[in-house]
């Protein structure tokens, strides 16, 4: 789930930390993807292929771009988010969800898949997108690329929707140094706006709504101020409401040592043996010719690429820093000049 209407609420109040791009523009750039995100995007576009030649396709499309993926393994997952994984089970008709963490056999075929694709993967202790955020913070990688927003409370820098294998797919980018700054708040206040929102951890305080929640943090500043002025009988606190230890969840950092990251030419001859003993429809042939494919795509590109530095077009180390022109540009700049000015006019939070 992520955090409920998190998207929908900047687009209105900080559009100016949203901007669109092209997977171009992160070429060179190290990406850390939560795996089971990917698994999830390629079921939903194409459901009657194998997982595993999709991964193939999607992490070969990745590197053709010149973009250096770190796939991140979801491990045991909190206590708190126990409740919300069993309804998630339920709904796709699963008798019970992973409470240990242990990696399926799925699982450990995505990772003999990716090793032979030469792409790192790193066992998460809990859920995979925080440390997909705390790799961003540690300047590990420079984003993550993940469609639930919780990536953001737990301190993803740069967080991208959209990174996919789609054809002039538009990558959307969010910053969350842009986010805090349009919004003014701090950081932990953020985490407390999304827990007030509704996020995997605890309950929600019904009837709240994103823009009453935010307007209330803006003002009070914390859940145990917010919870001192609102009313309680059209918006009840929930009985033994665990919003500390979710509080607790999103500011915490994973305890495992900065992996070091390797990236390695993929082995052809590997991945053919193993995708085709698992009998997945795919073809020896057809395997090589998408990897002579993916060899001749990438040194094209790089070609450009060093072309470009030649020329003195090169493109800013800052990913926040440079901006597509685009229609969706376009929009996101009109919202974000009508937005300052609306700001101008209030006295500034302090």
């Amino acid at each position: 789930m992520g955090i409920t209407k998190l998207a929908e609420l900047i687009r209105s109040d900080a559009p100016g930390a949203v901007s669109h791009r092209d997977i171009s523009d992160y070429a060179e750039k190290k990406i850390a993807l939560d795996t089971s995100i990917v698994v999830n995007q390629f079921r939903a576009a194409a459901p009657h292929m194998s997982l595993l030649m999709g991964l193939f396709y999607r992490t070969l499309t990745f590197l053709e771009h010149g973009i250096k993926p770190v796939f991140v393994i979801d491990g045991r997952p909190p206590m708190e988010k126990m409740a919300v994984l069993e309804k998630r089970a339920g709904a796709a008709g699963w008798t019970s969800h992973n409470r240990t963490g242990a990696a399926s056999s799925q699982t450990k075929s995505c990772l003999q898949l990716l090793n032979h694709m030469g792409v790192p993967v790193i066992q998460a202790p809990g859920d995979a997108e925080a440390l997909c955020a705390r790799l961003v913070k540690d300047g590990t990688v420079d984003a993550v690329a993940s469609e639930d927003m919780d990536t953001l409370p737990f301190g993803a820098n740069i967080l991208l929707r959209g990174l996919n294998a789609s054809k002039d797919s538009e990558v959307t980018e969010y910053s969350l140094t842009k986010l805090l700054e349009q919004l003014q708040i701090s950081h932990e206040e953020l985490i407390d706006l999304c827990i007030l929102l509704g996020c995997d951890y605890c309950d929600k305080i019904p009837g709240l709504g994103p823009k009453k929640a935010l307007t209330l943090i803006q003002k009070h500043r914390s859940i145990e101020n917010v919870v001192l002025h609102i009313n309680r009988q059209t918006h009840p606190v929930p009985h033994f409401w665990k919003y500390k230890e979710a509080r607790t969840i999103f500011s915490g950092v994973s305890q495992i040592p900065t992996p070091e990251l390797n990236w390695t030419e993929p082995d052809e001859e590997a991945l053919v043996e193993f995708l085709c003993h698992f009998k997945h429809g795919s073809r020896a042939e057809r395997i090589r010719r998408r990897m002579q494919k993916y060899r001749e795509t990438r040194k094209n590109r790089q070609e450009e690429r060093d072309k470009d530095k030649a020329a003195g077009r090169t493109r800013q180390t800052r990913m926040e820093d440079f901006w597509r022109v685009t229609r969706k540009r376009a929009q996101s700049v009109a919202a974000a000049n009508s937005s300052n000015s609306n700001n101008d006019k209030r006295p500034k939070l302090t």
